[in-house]
């Protein structure tokens, strides 16, 4: 048999596949584990946005889409962006994707070459760095640390520009850290990308879930630059739905629509349908309400409680995840993970893909019963 890619044998494996895989044995063999893994919200998809994609089949809008997606879609999105975020887009300059995962892939094709740089800053989301090698290019990590709440450095991310940096990718609120960064930080990468030239990814997609601080897009600084990203994924209990979006300058959005043609074509249709009425359907905002609410409560819960069994926790302030410091446990965090798995069962995410030394990721996408649950077997364990 002929040898595989060189770019797929060089794609490294997640460190994390070896404990979601035990995770899923343990209970395969009826064994009860609390999982604090999903990075999705545990609500159903609410009711109105369901019925839209109902009608979208009773009405035969079964068929191929433009490969940006449908004219509707993107002009809902464009409002979106200009009445939420104050950028002004127009549907031309807005393409939707399998996702945000797949907007990115499609970004990063359309923008990296072999040899490219781009900054990331840790702890970050796993795909971030996967996609810049399958792209090519190479990712250069800037670190942030718990004591200073995982904000970035400017500096430090100025220090960590060169001749071959292409992008500098920021993610507020952040997975895995739920680190919200303050305006002026935000402002400053914009304009770190207009005096190098850099191209200024947006990872917004849990921007309708922030606690304290509030959401402010960089693209309303360096709107040549900034490529903004976002998806219904989060905010509407839709991951599965696998609608992304991105708007930005003309020429990137083409591109990567012109990568998406040639690969998947295009998102499912009545997956877009559906998504035009999480957009546009005032009822959306009650769910987000209600949605951010709990999260709230689940944020103050886990956070006390770690903080009280002797596990050391930055407050999160958006998204859905806490990342608490489990060196108490064990110093290798793949370890902490394991023995959290096995001896208390409950199953956490190893910061190691994350870039996150001596922590683990915890989701609190979970109802209250079981991060009380979860806590209470922690406590056993310490």
């Amino acid at each position: 048999m002929r040898s595989l890619s060189q770019r797929a044998k060089a794609l490294k494996p997640s460190a994390t596949v070896a404990v979601n895989a035990r995770a899923l044995e343990l209970k395969r063999q009826g064994i009860d584990v609390i999982a604090l893994t999903a990075g999705e919200p545990d609500f159903d998809t609410p009711e109105h946005i369901k019925e839209a994609a109902r009608r979208a089949l009773a009405e035969g809008k079964t068929k191929y889409t433009p490969p940006a997606g449908i004219p509707e879609l993107r002009e809902a999105v464009a409002d979106k962006f200009r009445r939420e975020n104050g950028l002004n887009y127009t549907p031309e300059q807005v393409t939707i994707g399998v996702g945000g995962k797949g907007v990115l892939y499609n970004l990063f094709q359309a923008i990296i070459d072999p040899g490219d740089e781009v900054i990331l800053i840790a702890p970050y989301w796993v795909s971030y760095s996967a996609q810049v090698e399958l792209a090519g290019g190479r990712a250069v990590v800037v670190p942030t640390s718990a004591e200073e709440d995982f904000i970035p450095d400017l500096a430090a991310i100025a220090r960590a520009i060169s001749p071959k940096t292409k992008a500098l990718v920021v993610n507020s609120p952040s997975n895995p850290t739920g680190a919200v960064y303050p305006e002026e930080i935000l402002v400053g990468l914009a304009k770190l990308a207009i005096e190098h030239d850099l191209y200024l990814i947006s990872d917004e997609i849990y921007e309708h879930l922030i606690y304290e601080g509030k959401a402010f897009s960089p693209a309303a600084v360096a709107p040549e630059h900034t490529i903004t990203v976002n998806g219904v994924a989060k905010t509407y209990a839709m991951t599965g739905w696998r609608v992304g979006y991105a708007g930005g300058p003309k020429a990137v959005i083409q591109a990567m629509t012109k990568i998406q043609g040639q690969s998947v074509t295009h998102p499912t249709s009545i997956a877009q349908w559906a998504a035009l009425e999480a957009l546009t359907n005032p009822k959306s905002q009650e769910f987000i309400a209600m949605a951010r609410a709990a999260f709230d409560r689940r944020r103050k819960l886990i956070v006390e409680g770690l903080r009280a069994i002797g596990l050391p926790t930055t407050t999160p302030k958006g998204a859905f995840y806490v990342m608490p410091d489990v060196r108490r446990i064990h110093e290798d965090e793949l370890k902490a993970a394991e023995i959290l798995l096995e001896r208390a069962r409950v199953a956490v995410v190893p910061g190691t893909d994350f870039k996150a030394p001596g922590h683990v990721r915890m989701s609190y996408a979970t109802s209250e019963a079981a991060i009380q649950e979860a806590l209470e077997r922690i406590r056993t364990l310490l």
